[in-house]
């Protein structure tokens, strides 16, 4: 059995991002060898977006950008909370 997902230093790991970064061995990877305020990042930015419809497009982006080795969200200011 696999370990547990790392998550963020502020934010918790939601369900929905915690199985699209599951879902790909690539995603994982990156996901685990990022620091925690990297992991952090990509959290608010996913769970940031006022509609469903704008969470579900940026956990795609989220695991797309992950699998190809981008290592914190691009173009945005940061995570506010931290």
């Amino acid at each position: 059995m696999r370990k547990e997902l790392a998550g963020g230093t502020v934010h918790n790991m939601p369900v929905d991002l915690r199985k699209a970064v599951t879902s790909s061995s690539a995603a994982r990877s990156v996901w685990e060898d990022i620091t925690p305020l990297a992991r952090n990042e990509w959290i608010c930015w996913v769970t940031s977006g006022k509609k469903a419809e704008t969470r579900g497009i940026r956990i795609e982006k989220a695991v797309s950008k992950l699998r190809g080795g981008m290592r914190r969200p691009c173009c945005w200011v940061g995570c506010t909370h931290r």
